[in-house]
């Protein structure tokens, strides 16, 4: 049925939830829908359609197809979208009784709809029917409203009701004759009753406190049991049909002979209250009543009228000789508030007298139904990324209880990101988030929702729902460290694997699926990207050529970790490749080098040396690093061992001890230089030494002198002066020279070590950073620089900051400590320098 045509549905619905001081009592259908079909379109433009409430009214016993009306159309839903949209009813429609076509948005009756079937007494017959569509979610409730028509005729309990009267019995005694019932509603239920001409009674009908009339047979003329014995009479009832409807049963009045006093109860009306699910065999109530006459005049026995709902008969029992009633059946409150029964007491006389009262037994309500939750979810993946207040799923909740009872609070578990948000309708609630989720920390939610009413004791009911987080792309790969260090030997093979980076993304599925790649932006030089070459799956780095640490020490790139979202996230780290040095270069001879570049030169000493004399010097230098680079020197062959020594860390050539005339003039010293790799490389060097007089030698020695400058040791100093002053000083001379003589003495040792200006070979470096200092461990001696200066002492520890020095007198070091150092280097270097 069209909801402008609905009996006053639309005008209720305006009434009471738009216009409740707008009288509707004159307008009519026609004129109810000019008016409100444009207010309710202007109020769905501005109210956000989430639900609606409208209301049919639809005749019972229409035929299967009848259409209620189209609630597509009057929702203002797009009818081309209703079967994309699921258009669907989901709860409400008992067994069955409606359905809603998703072609065209109606509402019609698929089965015959009987009212007195569906709904019970009198009230309005209403039923509530819950209507989803999809995409986005809506759910809208429709109330159906049947309306009654009078299809039943009244109905006696019984056929044929018989009374019996005493002849004495005064003029206007009542005796109840047994109603009619209707089933239909009040509009169509009994509204009279007639009986048939007689000149011994007449009709009073009798308020029931029901809604319904009690016909009371009222003697108005005195009987006469001799005269005639029985009365035959007809009660009619009629409905408030239009055609009204009528029922008639037989009423046979039987005269009896004299009883002239009736049973009188001790009050007109009983009442008793009593809390629902009382035990059966209770106790409730005890009617009395009590007759004047004598003997079985005065035996009263009690009983229940016949014509009571059969819920009375079936809950509640009578005792028919002491008038106690009993609990005989369960007592539910959410069934029936309130009981109504009569109760007649009759005595043993001939004929019996009868009297009547009211009973009524009023049901407390106690709080014995939990509170029942219905969900409709809209779905159990919830991403990330939802912003709060994202709608999860719809709640009700219901409870039969009435008052207290039945109010309900709704509540969620603890430590949830989520909250329950009530609706404009009683007990209906939307869950929604109301923080940021993370489904790497918390990825399932199990969803406690707890219902619980205000009885006492209070009642809860408890439903669990499972709410899963699905994945975005928030989270971009993380390397385990960064930047990387690599230390690879040089002379590596090329297309080897130097290296391998990994990467982990804490995101799922494709948003964690990660790809490697070099950085080859900005900043990046070409040359570094062009022989590096990494694979994309499993972060392996290849070098596309071979790397020379002689040529490269350390070089930088930047590799790329992708992963797979969308859009893409990334992070870069820094890769520091340091090259490591192998002993594959072979030291080179620097000095003595003749000018032919053959490594052979000649010295000339005077005869007259002293031991310790400083003979020549090999000079060599190997590109290597660290043990690698560091040179050693020893005399491969050698004219006499006993008149020349070699420093094997300096490569000087000293004098062991002074000549003697057995000497020969000329000697030749072959000397080996090697360095400390693994598989050592050396080289030799060839020094022809002639020994010459001393006037000889003078000149040269002279020269040699002046060239070296400040690479004679203070000793030599010390004689020039001495010798300066022999001709005024003669006996201080002598001691100066006795003095120096005992120095040299005790210093022989420590000179092949030792050089205040020491201009040989510098030892290959071993460099290390701590803080913002760099230190460098140097053959047996330790310096700072990066390379030696020719005019520095290479006895003295150097910082770039501070520039202060200090002297270290021991230089030699144990290998192991050299090697300890060596394997906590960042980085190697290493130099050399001519003296």
């Amino acid at each position: 049925m069209d909801i402008c045509h609905s009996n006053g549905g639309l005008n209720i619905f305006l009434k009471l939830f738009l216009f409740p001081h707008l009288d509707m009592g004159g307008q009519k259908s026609g004129v109810c829908c000019a008016w409100a079909v444009p207010v309710l379109s202007l109020l769905l433009c501005f109210v956000e359609p989430v639900s609606a409430q409208i209301k049919y009214t639809v005749p019972e016993e229409v035929k299967e197809g009848h259409v209620v009306g189209n609630i597509a159309k009057d929702l203002g839903l797009d009818v081309g979208t209703l079967d994309k949209r699921r258009f669907r009813i989901v709860s409400g429609s008992r067994d069955g009784l409606f359905g809603v076509n998703q072609n065209n948005g109606r509402l019609s009756v698929l089965k015959r709809v009987d009212r007195e079937a569906v709904c019970d007494g009198d009230g309005v017959c209403s039923i509530n029917l819950k209507v989803v569509v999809e995409n986005p979610f809506e759910i809208h409730h429709v109330g159906v409203e049947i309306a009654d028509v009078n299809d039943h005729s009244p109905v006696f309990p019984d056929k044929v009701q018989r009374v019996e009267i005493a002849e004495n019995t005064l003029l206007g005694t009542g005796f109840q004759l047994k109603a009619a019932r209707d089933p239909d509603s009040a509009a169509n239920a009994v509204r009279f009753y007639k009986l048939s001409p007689t000149e011994y009674f007449e009709l009073e009908l009798r308020d029931s406190g029901e809604d319904s009339k009690i016909p009371i047979l009222k003697l108005s003329r005195h009987l006469d049991r001799e005269r005639q014995i029985r009365h035959f009479l007809t009660l009619t009832a009629v409905d408030g049909g239009t055609p009204p409807k009528t029922g008639s049963m037989n009423v046979t009045v039987t005269v009896l002979d004299n009883n002239d006093n009736r049973p009188v109860f001790s009050q007109d009306a009983y009442s008793v209250s009593i809390r629902e699910n009382i035990p059966i065999g209770t106790a409730i109530l005890r009617v009395n009543a009590s007759d004047l006459d004598d003997g079985t005049n005065a035996q009263i026995t009690y009983s229940f009228l016949n014509n009571l709902k059969p819920k009375v008969y079936d809950t509640f029992e009578l005792n028919r000789d002491t008038g106690e009633i009993r609990i005989k059946g369960k007592v539910d409150f959410e069934d029936i508030e309130v009981y109504r029964a009569d109760v007649t007491a009759s005595d043993k006389g001939q004929p019996p007298t009868t009297t009547d009262c009211r009973v009524t037994i009023k049901i407390v309500d106690v709080n014995d139904n939990e509170p029942e939750i219905d969900v409709t979810s809209l779905s159990n993946l919830v991403p990330e990324d939802s912003r709060p207040g994202t709608v999860i799923s719809l709640i009700s909740v219901s409870d039969r209880d009435s008052g207290v009872h039945g109010k309900v609070l709704c509540s969620l578990s603890e430590d949830v990101p989520f909250e329950l948000k009530p609706s404009f309708q009683d007990h209906m609630y939307s869950l929604v988030t109301k923080g940021l989720l993370d489904r790497e920390t918390v990825s399932h939610y199990d969803i406690v929702i707890t219902a619980r009413d205000f009885g006492e004791p209070p009642l809860s009911s408890v439903k669990t729902l499972s709410v899963q987080v699905s994945d975005v792309n928030d989270n971009s790969p993380q390397f385990p460290r960064n930047p990387f260090e690599v230390y690879l030997s040089e002379n590596n093979a090329p297309g080897v694997s130097i290296f391998s980076v990994s990467a982990a993304d804490i995101d799922e599925g494709e948003n964690a699926a990660v790809t490697y790649h070099i950085h080859r932006g900005e900043g990046v030089k070409p040359d570094v990207a062009a022989f590096l070459n990494i694979n994309s799956e499993n972060g392996n780095i290849y070098a596309l050529r071979s790397f020379d640490s002689e040529a490269v020490k350390m070089f930088q790139f930047e590799v790329m970790a992708l992963d797979s979202g969308k859009p893409p996230l990334s992070t870069n780290a820094t890769v520091s490749v340091y090259i490591m040095d192998q002993n594959d270069n072979a030291p080179v001879i620097l000095s003595p080098l003749s000018a032919n570049g053959s490594v052979l030169r000649a010295e000339e000493i005077p005869r007259n040396a002293n031991p310790g004399h400083l003979v020549d010097k090999v000079r060599a230098y190997d590109a290597d690093l660290g043990y690698n680079g560091w040179l050693l020197f020893s005399l491969q062959d050698v004219s006499d061992h006993t008149l020349f020594g070699l420093d094997r860390y300096t490569g000087q050539i000293r004098t062991l001890r002074a000549f003697t005339e057995t000497d020969e003039a000329q000697h030749k010293l072959i000397v080996l230089v090697k360095d400390n790799g693994n598989v050592s490389l050396s080289a030799t060097a060839t020094v022809i030494i002639n020994v010459v007089e001393p006037k000889e030698a003078f000149s040269a020695s002279d020269a040699k002198s002046a060239v070296n400058g400040d690479d004679e040791n203070n000793g030599a100093f010390y004689l020039i002066v001495t010798l300066g002053s022999v001709s005024t000083l003669f006996l201080i001379s002598v001691v100066v020279l006795i003095v120096m003589q005992c120095s040299k003495e005790a210093d022989h040792s420590s000179k092949y070590l030792q050089d205040t200006n020491y201009d040989g070979t510098l030892c290959h470096s071993i460099q290390y950073r701590s803080g913002d200092k760099r230190y460098m461990l140097v053959g047996p001696r330790l310096s700072v620089s990066s390379a030696a200066v020719p005019s520095s002492n290479v006895n003295t520890l150097r910082t770039a900051t501070s520039r202060k020095s200090a002297t270290l007198e021991d230089c030699v070091y144990p290998g192991w400590i050299l090697q300890h150092r060596a394997s906590q280097a960042h980085s190697h270097t290493g130099m050399h320098a001519d003296g």
